[in-house]
């Protein structure tokens, strides 16, 4: 160690420019990795003395140094005041020097910052991975909850925001479970290629000394270890991967939002927001706005920027390590920060969201949702599909010019769009006849929809 706290030094004769020192220094931001790479010198402390390379007194003064850093750690964040630190690993080393001597420094043997960072990064963001994967499972339990308070109700379902045809009020809500499940899943697959060790690649070439590295991977609880030490120190693909899965996240939860912010408006009615959740505006005193939902909106785009980001940042560095990758924390870091507070908030959100029945039932009655229900109905009297389309449109047609819906209209109505059509025609243009036709598995039939809520219920508590 250096007494600037840096890990190098012995070859340089002139300090360094100060604002390049402010340029190149990280440990302003990479201090959130303090506990991950103590748990990760740890397990290197213990590899070197299982290979012989330190002795066993050594290993335990320099262990022992560690867990005490991380006890004063949890009772008193100001141990990283004042630090003139290049970074956390700096950090830990000279203050592991500090307190045990020159055992400390024998801690680095074998190993590089180079796949210190890297192992110390993995170990992070496969804890923050569950943490954010146990928060897609709060927003779906959230989602279920509203689904099952208004288990009954309906809804038009809209395809370029036209009514299209009514919907169960949960299936709707079950749409976005189903999105959060790919999510969970995904989080879940990144997580596979997270959890993998490159601590033993040094700095790109391997390490000089016998650790056994399927040792110390399972001693921090890695799926495997790398196979090529150019790739462990270079790979920043787990990064892009985590950042893309969350970027998904996002998506969904702006989709969410987007429909909320339209279904609350006063045009449509169908559902409003509690005040906890809302805000007021400083000119206009009747304003109630969702302002929780716009910044979940809005954030999605802070997070896809990471990515892509992350993307620009490594599609052109030659192997192995460049100081480039250092550029990858802080996406990845600002990224858990926004996927966390935006999950907890989408969740809140829900949780104070109520459907107003009513107005949801009365729209999806109205604006000729059942039309696809009057055409089946002709398939089932043996008119080809096409044929009764064409037959429905100009019915569609006839009752607009009228100022009717299709089952307003009378028999000898709609009979002169189709010789087939019987007075068994209103029962099949009913609300609970257009809903009950949609019983395939996926469907929005009541029977489907209960299913469906059930299964949903069951996964959440796995």
């Amino acid at each position: 160690m250096t007494k600037s706290g840096q890990l190098w030094g012995g070859r340089f004769t002139e300090k360094p420019d100060k604002t390049f020192a402010e340029f190149n220094d990280s440990f302003r931001f990479d201090r959130r990795l303090f506990v991950a790479d103590l748990r990760a010198s740890i397990a290197h402390a213990n590899g070197l003395a299982g290979a012989g390379v330190i002795t066993g007194d050594e290993a335990a003064a320099i262990t022992g140094g560690l867990v005490e850093m991380l006890a004063a750690a949890d009772s008193n964040d100001a141990i990283f005041d004042g630090s003139d630190a290049e970074d956390v690993h700096s950090f830990i080393e000279g203050k592991l020097i500090a307190a045990i001597g020159d055992a400390g420094r024998k801690l680095h043997t074998g190993r590089s910052r180079n796949d210190q960072v890297a192992t110390a990064f993995r170990l992070w963001l496969r804890d923050e991975i569950d943490a954010i994967a146990d928060l897609v499972r709060d927003t779906q339990t959230s989602i279920v909850e509203l689904a099952a308070r208004h288990a009954d109700a309906v809804m038009p379902g809209y395809t370029h925001l036209q009514r299209a045809q009514p919907v169960m009020f949960a299936h709707w809500c079950l749409a976005y479970f189903e999105m959060l499940k790919r999510d969970r899943d995904r989080l879940a697959d990144a997580r596979k290629r997270v959890n993998i060790l490159p601590l033993g690649s040094g700095a790109l070439a391997g390490a000089g000394f016998p650790v056994d590295r399927e040792a110390v991977a399972r001693e921090l609880g890695f799926e495997g270890i790398s196979a090529n030490s150019l790739d462990a120190v270079s790979d920043r693909d787990f990064a892009v991967e985590f950042t893309s899965a969350c970027s998904l996240i996002m998506v969904h939860l702006s989709r969410l939002a987007e429909d909320l912010i339209i279904y609350c408006s006063n045009e449509f009615g169908f559902v409003s927001l509690s005040d906890a959740v809302s805000s007021g505006s400083s000119l206009m005193p009747q304003k109630k706005n969702p302002d929780a939902l716009e910044l979940l909106r809005g954030k999605a785009g802070r997070v896809f920027g990471h990515q892509m980001g992350l993307l620009s940042m490594i599609k052109g560095l030659p192997l192995a390590y460049n100081k480039d990758m250092q550029e990858d924390k802080e996406a990845v870091f600002d990224t858990v920060d926004t996927i966390n507070i935006s999950l907890r908030a989408a969740a809140i959100v829900l949780d104070n969201t109520t459907l107003n029945e009513e107005r949801a039932r009365n729209a999806a009655a109205k604006g000729y949702l059942n039309a696809t229900e009057l055409a089946d109905y002709l398939v089932k009297k043996g008119v080809p599909f096409r044929s009764a389309h064409e037959a429905v449109g100009r019915a569609v047609l006839f009752a607009i010019g009228e100022g009717k819906e299709l089952h307003e209209l009378s028999l000898d109505e709609i009979r002169q769009f189709s010789a087939v059509i019987g007075d068994d025609v209103n029962e099949a243009l009913g609300l609970e006849s257009a809903l009950a036709a949609k019983g395939t598995i996926g469907g929005t039939s009541p029977g489907r929809v209960a299913l469906a809520l059930e299964s949903a219920r069951q996964y959440i508590v796995k």
